[in-house]
């Protein structure tokens, strides 16, 4: 690790991950809890699984002795904190159903998870309790209303039956009376004969139906019993209280009439059903207003004792509430604790625990501090040991970042974390990823758009952060500091571009062109001269709105393409240099770094050349020509497309130089490789290969007894792909930087037509209701369509010229995240 830090690059904050060691702890087993508690208050300490670690070695040896999770020291314990966060689910989710907050309380608690897991099971004895005391009053309570519903309606039923029936009774006494007739049937007296000598007794069942199901209900009970019943449904107005499922139902009150046994089984069955909640009822109306006035007395006593109940439940979650973060975070952290003492392995005497795990380098004294309090404030005899040792295993990635730094790492690793010590494209990604974004997003208006939006975020900083927000809003919130650098990068663009919402301003003073005449003074596409030096920055206003604008725009903003494209491929080729001589990689110097740089700029870097050169000197030559004929032609005379004495000669040279590029990259590393190989193993070279994606193949394949095979024909064959990938990326990753020109055209050209065919052609008609409905379409698409939809397009283009165009140059992004064991993290894990 000291010879890695002799490299030509410096070590600077974020371009290399920190300097990492494998410590060793060995901790008294008295004083292990407290330890392990201090250090992950410190919060730089990754714990190795060491059973973990035995497991792979055990396997290797063809032995089976890996310790269970459950066999482990402190299996016991974490079941204890599992059952204890358990029990903390439940009570948040009662506090929540009944409205309350869990408040952080500033009142100091005893840390003994023994009492907090006796309390935490007294609580929930008393509210599982309340909880059920509770259910059983309400349904009861839900019961009674029914019932009581059933006694009115059912009664008022009844009511109007009898009247009906007192008053045939007397219409068929006044008829019976009067003289027979020779109409009468003759039949009729020995129908009333058989029907009085023959009594019918009648039953009947009552209760509640779900409205939703009446029609059906008495349509089965109908068909059951061939029509041998009397149904009479009453609704009831308001929605009731099911007591089974205790949601709002509305119902209806149903009194059936049978006769038989047979009919009441079957009637009765259809009831459970239908979820017909069955009450009895009394014909006599002295016992119905008994009944009524008994069930009313039970409800008022019931509705007493539930608002008891519920006082009494409410007092048991705000007290919870008081202390819920607390007892959450506490839980939280002896699980944590608990998990991680279950990694370390007890020592042959049984009285320690031997731990190994990674630090930075710089965290070594603030360790050893916390190792010594814990010794101390745990009584120890003896203190905890630490000691680094020396080790081949490939370190985690730990890179200290802020909350400006944090976002544009996070586009980094999203691709992959960066191996140890790799170099970090983050430092260069902080300002390129922006950049990039504002060329295809260049107007300053709809960037002052994004700046108030981010500025708004960071003002309401300290609020959201402690505040769970949804997916999108979370993301936003996240990179509220790259969103405000792509909004300053694309005001800056847009000034360059000079567009505020498709319309040039003389901001930094006049065109440098004016009208010949009076007859062009509302054209701008001829009769326009010279009158003044260049336009100071940016693009010249005169040429918004002319004839030669697109053409103009689009040469301007394709050059300014390929440009920013060859330096960034460059940058990224410089930046594996700085890599293989940080590792002391001689062969990717010599034969990766310096064929690559030769061949991109033999052939783009030439073009880029000839960019600034036209430019500079307003030459008409062709470029195409000149690039085509570069290859087609090299021998044969320019022409007018010479910029420069001896272009020709310079050609040449490049052209062969970018072939000769081609084996160099190619031929001689597979065998330098191999001789290297041969010559370690005949004892020439005592000094080890470095780990780098091109010896990958010396360490990867290792058999039992320790020797290294070589494979030259993988190595040669990874070495022509690596090749040919190149020289063709080479030539797409550069067309590929032409997206900045085609995305930048795109937003242009749609906040001009937004611009001229929503705003400009509302304000023509010269009526106010179409002009606020014009500005309302325009702020809708332009919010819509360029702010949104543009943005997070612009923003996907950037992100995949980093990844692809630029990373694949230099960045393996094969490590792993140093991720330690802290305290602060806990919030971050979703139980």
């Amino acid at each position: 690790m000291g010879e890695l830090r002799r490299g030509w690059c410096p070590q600077m904050y974020l371009f290399r991950s920190e300097p990492m060691q494998l410590v060793q702890l060995i901790i008294p087993i008295e004083a292990a809890h407290v330890t392990i508690s201090y250090l992950g208050e410190v919060g730089l300490l990754q714990f190795k699984d060491v059973f973990h670690t035995m497991f792979l070695m055990y396997q290797l040896f063809q032995l089976n002795a890996e310790k269970s999770p459950f066999q482990r020291t402190y299996a016991t314990q974490i079941k204890k904190c599992a059952e204890m966060t358990r029990k903390l689910r439940f009570f948040k989710e009662q506090m929540l159903k009944a409205g309350f907050c869990p408040k952080k309380s500033i009142a100091g608690f005893d840390n003994n998870l023994d009492d907090l897991e006796v309390k935490l099971g007294e609580i929930e004895a008393e509210l599982v309790g309340i909880n059920a005391n509770g259910e059983k009053l309400q349904r009861a309570y839900n019961e009674l209303v029914e019932y009581k519903l059933v006694l009115v309606k059912a009664g008022e039923i009844f009511h109007t039956a009898l009247d009906s029936a007192t008053e045939q009774q007397r219409e068929y006494e006044s008829s019976h009376i009067r003289e027979e007739s020779l109409d009468t049937p003759l039949l009729l007296d020995q129908e009333m004969s058989s029907d009085s000598s023959k009594p019918v007794n009648l039953g009947f069942i009552t209760g509640l139906v779900p409205r939703a199901k009446a029609i059906a209900f008495e349509r089965i009970i109908f068909r059951a019993t061939r029509g041998n019943v009397y149904i009479r449904q009453a609704a009831v107005e308001e929605p009731v209280t099911d007591p089974v499922s205790g949601e709002k139902i509305e119902k209806n009150v149903f009194v059936v009439f049978y006769s038989g046994e047979r009919a009441k089984k079957k009637i009765l069955k259809i009831c459970e059903a239908f979820g017909a909640n069955r009450y009895p009822f009394s014909e006599d109306l002295r016992k119905q207003a008994q009944m009524i006035t008994e069930v009313s007395g039970r409800l008022s006593e019931l509705e007493t004792t539930i608002d008891v109940g519920q006082m009494q439940r409410a007092s048991l979650l705000q007290t919870i509430a008081d202390h819920f973060e607390q007892w959450d975070l506490l839980a939280r952290k002896e699980k944590s604790i608990y998990h991680t003492l279950n990694m370390l392995s007890l020592d042959v005497t049984k009285k320690c625990l031997v731990g190994e795990g990674w630090s930075p380098v710089f965290a070594t004294k603030q360790i050893q501090d916390a190792l010594q309090r814990a010794a101390f404030d745990s009584n120890s005899q003896i203190g905890a040991i630490f000691q680094v040792l020396q080790t081949k295993e490939l370190p985690p990635t730990y890179f200290q970042t802020n909350k400006f730094t944090s976002p544009f790492q996070e586009i980094v690793d999203a691709y992959g974390v960066a191996k140890y010590q790799e170099a970090n494209p983050t430092v260069y990604t902080i300002i390129t990823f922006p950049f990039l974004f504002a060329v295809m997003f260049g107007d300053w208006g709809h960037g002052i758009c994004l700046l108030l939006a981010t500025l708004f975020l960071i003002a309401r900083e300290r609020k959201y952060s402690s505040q769970k927000l949804g997916d999108i809003m979370e993301m936003m919130f996240g990179g509220r500091y790259c969103i405000l650098m792509m909004a300053i990068f694309s005001i800056y663009t847009g000034l360059i571009y000079n567009e505020f919402f498709s319309v040039p301003f003389e901001l930094f003073g006049p065109s440098a062109y004016a009208c010949r005449d009076l007859s062009c003074r509302d054209a701008t596409t001829v009769g326009l001269i010279k009158v003044r030096p260049a336009y100071p920055f940016g693009v010249d206003p005169a040429w918004h709105g002319s004839r030669s604008e697109l053409p103009f725009l689009n040469s301007l903003k394709m050059k300014m393409s390929i440009l920013i494209g060859v330096a960034q491929m460059n940058l990224g080729i410089i930046l594996s240099y700085c890599n293989a001589k940080f590792f002391g990689n001689t062969l990717n110097i010599w034969f990766q770094f310096v064929p690559q740089i030769i061949f991109l700029n033999s052939l783009f870097g030439y073009l880029s050349i000839l960019i600034l050169m036209k430019w500079c000197t307003g030459s008409q030559a062709d470029l195409y020509h000149i690039m085509i004929y570069m290859f087609l032609s090299p021998t044969d005379d320019l022409g007018e497309n010479q910029l420069f004495v001896g272009q020709k000669t310079v050609q040449i040279v490049l052209l062969l130089l970018a072939l000769v590029a081609v084996p160099w990259m190619l031929l001689p590393k597979p065998f330098l490789l191999k001789k290297q190989h041969q010559d370690r193993h005949r004892g020439h070279s005592y000094a080890p290969l470095q780990s780098t994606e091109d010896t990958f193949q010396l360490e990867s394949n290792h058999d039992p007894h320790g020797h290294e095979e070589f494979e030259f024909g993988e190595v040669f064959v990874h070495q022509l792909i690596h090749t040919i990938e190149f020289v063709l990326g080479s030539v797409s990753n550069t067309a590929s930087y032409l997206r900045l020109w085609a995305l930048s055209l795109a937003h242009s050209e749609l906040s001009s037509v937004f611009y001229d065919k929503l705003l400009l052609l509302a304000w023509g008609y010269n009526n106010i209701i179409i002009l606020i409905v014009g500005i309302i379409i325009f702020i809708c698409a332009t919010v819509g369509v360029l702010l949104v939809m543009e943005t997070l397009s612009a923003f996907l283009h950037a992100l995949r010229l980093h990844w692809v165009e630029f990373q694949n140059k230099f960045y393996e992004g094969d490590g792993y995240k140093f991720s330690p064991f802290s305290f602060a993290l806990l919030d971050d894990v979703d139980e």
